[in-house]
């Protein structure tokens, strides 16, 4: 997969149900958020972001798109059970451009785990270093997801370039 990120190009990594339950933590104004929607039509998509205005256009999207099976929830992932959501709650939990943002990325991915279901992925998809598109942001290894990762119990499924600037980390909750 070359260019630029693609959701519906990375999300080909991850077989889907129907009836899936997905968290987008940091979902921002949706770009990966409708896409899962229509690959789960029978299941739920909990769109999370802190900002307000993103989700009000998600919300705009979603209507206009005719989609009904997101949820928005405004809220600071970065807290400790930050999501607001049940323990065990999804079957995936997507982390896409946000652990670069995140001073303390154990909280965010122990919270990640905290409402997978048994068997339930995180799919993380982050900048890769030296691309030149983002100089001035410090991104975040592979190495030091993959070793938070491994304290936190979560097995590595797969690694892949998610185009020509990002990674992509798939664990699984055991």
């Amino acid at each position: 997969m070359t260019g630029f990120l693609n959701p519906d190009e990375v999300l080909k990594q991850i077989k889907f149900r129907e009836d899936m339950t997905v968290a987008d933590f940091g979902c921002g104004s949706g770009g990966w958020v409708l896409p899962l929607a229509k690959k789960c039509e029978d299941g739920k998509i909990y769109a999370i972001d802190i900002l307000e205005e993103p989700l009000s256009a998600l919300k705009a999207r979603a209507k206009l798109e005719q989609v009904s099976n997101i949820e928005t929830i405004q809220t600071d992932i970065r807290d400790k059970n930050g999501s607001t959501l049940l323990e065990f709650s999804c079957d995936l939990v997507l982390m896409t451009n946000l652990l670069f943002e995140c001073e303390d990325k154990k909280i965010v991915l122990e919270e990640g785990k905290r409402v997978l279901k048994p068997g339930g992925r995180i799919l993380v998809v982050d900048w890769k270093k030296d691309n030149p598109l983002t100089p001035q942001i410090e991104k975040v290894s592979f190495e030091q997801i993959k070793e938070i990762a491994k304290e936190l119990n979560l097995k590595l499924v797969k690694e892949f370039d998610a185009g020509s600037y990002h990674y992509g980390l798939l664990f699984e909750k055991l």
